[in-house]
């Protein structure tokens, strides 16, 4: 991080314009031109390139390491505003993996797939009306396409990104504790999805864990115990596939990061996209 932050405000410094950075007309750089270079990088708004960074026919997603560790998932009994069925916490512990930054746009969609079959048009807004059956095809694709192992997070794994991993400063939302900061939902969005990355990044660099579009994990759904786990992948049957995160449309109680729902792996809404992840 103190290298991606050094080397952007030496761009800075030398009025390289591909920054995006204003330089005053009289060519010396104002301070406010540093902090912008330095919050960008702070925010994970700075490309980092290499490895992370994924392109597919011409589109470039990044995917955030996430370092694994062990939380306590699910809310607590006393969590203001949470559901029964959010409940009991217990702890989980999970290996590394990697998380999409942002959700799947619409433009990586449509490289992969060849069309678009969401309500909301536009490049990089969040893919919606898509299924949990639609997921699977596409991340088939654009596993043959690129030769990687994506897949859909477990829901351990998504919550735990959504806390901030092991960077958490424990917030009610995915950034904050204040749901407009960091999400597009019913009190902010005007009834419409947004380009994604808009709103605040939480502890790890990701965007719009809370709001724009519910995200479909991989688990079937199933009541929480209060047993631990490891690397859980949820119940090997079920009818309903989990998704989390809350919506353009839905009010804070559902953006909250331990909040939790299922749907039938074919339904289809535009609360609904996706997020990739892999090992």
């Amino acid at each position: 991080m103190i290298t991606q932050v050094t080397e952007v405000i030496d761009a800075v410094l030398r009025g390289d314009q591909s920054h995006e950075f204003d330089i005053n007309k009289d060519g010396k750089v104002d301070i406010k031109d540093v902090t912008a270079a330095v919050d960008k990088v702070l925010s994970g708004k700075e490309e980092e390139g290499g490895e992370n960074d994924i392109t597919v026919n011409g589109v470039t997603f990044t995917m955030i390491p996430v370092e694994g560790g062990t939380f306590r998932m699910g809310a607590i009994i006393t969590a203001p505003g949470a559901y029964t069925f959010e409940k009991p916490d217990h702890d989980v512990t999970l290996s590394d993996y990697k998380i999409g930054q942002v959700e799947v746009t619409q433009e990586l969609w449509e490289a992969v797939m060849g069309s678009n079959p969401s309500r909301f048009r536009g490049a990089q807004l969040p893919v919606e009306q898509v299924s949990w059956d639609d997921c699977q095809e596409f991340i088939a694709k654009l596993n043959e396409l690129t030769g990687m192992n994506f897949r859909l997070p477990t829901e351990a794994e998504w919550e735990y990104a959504a806390r901030g991993g092991n960077k958490s400063q424990g917030t009610m939302f995915a950034g904050g504790a204040n749901c407009p900061d960091v999400a597009w939902c019913s009190t902010n969005a005007d009834n419409t999805t947004h380009p994604v990355g808009e709103k605040g990044a939480n502890e790890l660099g990701l965007f719009d864990m809370s709001g724009n579009v519910n995200e479909w994990c991989n688990d079937f759904y199933a009541r929480y115990s209060t047993a631990a786990q490891t690397d859980p992948q949820g119940p090997v049957a079920g009818t309903g596939m989990v998704y989390r995160g809350g919506a353009y449309n839905e009010g804070a109680r559902l953006c909250r990061v331990t909040y939790r729902s299922s749907q039938l792996s074919g339904y289809r809404s535009s609360r609904i996209g996706l997020r990739l992840a892999m090992d």
